[in-house]
């Protein structure tokens, strides 16, 4: 599971981005000045920093010199919005830079897009009871292990790695059998209601009328 530190002195806002981010399956941790994010940098590892600019005790520009030596990237999250404020936030190292207010929706995709390019993909999700590790390829409901077949995994991970997308049965048994799709359906949906009654998601997987299916949650 992807490591991610909120740094955030107003709680309100650090506890939307905490919330979300959760939900979409990243572990999360949050200092609320700059001198507990050090602190916090110094003894663990992340894998990305969110980090406003006017902060108590340091400020984001300082706590970012000492992050840029361990390697980890950073999102710049402020309320700064000039275009020299955005210019020297990437002068001085961060890989994206943020202006508030901000749609948790593009938050997330950002975030999405740096892992991207950096090569790391959260191998962890939590939802509803149920615990996937595509490392391991194993899905536990309530710390039971599920019989999921190689299928029902991979199209169970391509699901909720779309969470409230539409995806279309074409792109959805590409992706999963690896094979043109040639518009029989009966062995993606026979799939699809095999995964939807181990898992108890009857709720969650939904049917896209005439397109194909959206996790929801």
């Amino acid at each position: 599971m992807l490591k991610i530190l909120i740094v955030e002195d107003e709680e309100a806002i650090s506890n939307l981005i905490y919330t979300n981010l959760s939900e979409e399956g990243y572990e999360c941790f949050r200092a609320f000045d700059g001198k507990a994010a050090a602190d916090m940098i110094e003894e663990n590892n992340y894998d990305l920093v969110l980090l406003d600019i006017m902060l108590p005790e340091i400020d984001g520009y300082e706590l970012l010199e000492y992050i840029k030596y361990t390697g980890t990237p950073v999102i710049f999250l402020t309320a700064m919005g000039s275009v020299e404020d955005r210019i020297r936030g990437l002068r001085h190292g961060a890989d994206d830079y943020i202006v508030k207010p901000f749609q948790v929706g593009e938050l997330l995709a950002r975030i999405e897009a740096l892992f991207r390019r950096v090569g790391k993909v959260n191998t962890a999700f939590e939802l509803f009871g149920v615990n996937i590790n595509t490392e391991s390829r194993t899905v536990k409901k309530d710390g039971e292990i599920l019989d999921l077949t190689v299928k029902e995994f991979d199209l169970l991970v391509e699901l909720v790695r779309n969470r409230n997308v539409a995806l279309s049965r074409e792109r959805l048994y590409e992706k999963v059998w690896n094979e043109p799709f040639t518009g029989e359906t009966r062995t993606l949906d026979s799939h699809i209601r095999r995964l939807r009654q181990k898992l108890g998601w009857e709720d969650h997987i939904k049917t896209v009328f005439r397109i194909g299916y959206r996790f929801e949650g």
